[in-house]
């Protein structure tokens, strides 16, 4: 697991920053609904977050911060076991509507 996660780090675009933010993540194919999360690390062009759902590498999903400033279409990038229960899922923005609490350099 140690090589991926260096793969990971290596093709990674942009620094994360660690930051635990309260947010919701909407379209899972086999659980409806919506479920309330929160960040591990954060950019401007993606997050980490923890979920209790396994999450299929390349779905779509909607992304939004629960204080209502931020939206965004977003595509699982990885979903990675805990220990014990949940997922780490690295997300990708793809359509960001809003203010998120970091902006992009360029």
């Amino acid at each position: 697991m140690a090589a991926s996660r260096n793969s990971l780090m290596h093709n990674r675009r942009e620094n994360r920053i660690p930051m635990e933010i309260p947010v919701t993540l909407q379209g899972h194919r086999q659980t409806p609904g919506s479920e309330h999360t929160f960040t591990e690390n954060v950019s401007a062009g993606g997050a980490r977050v923890i979920s209790t759902r396994r999450w299929q590498k390349g779905a779509p999903l909607v992304f939004a911060s629960r204080t209502g400033e931020f939206r965004s279409e977003a595509r699982v990038a990885y979903c990675i076991p805990l220990r014990g229960d949940g997922y780490a899922v690295g997300l990708e923005f793809t359509d960001p509507k809003g203010r998120w609490v970091v902006q992009s350099a360029s």
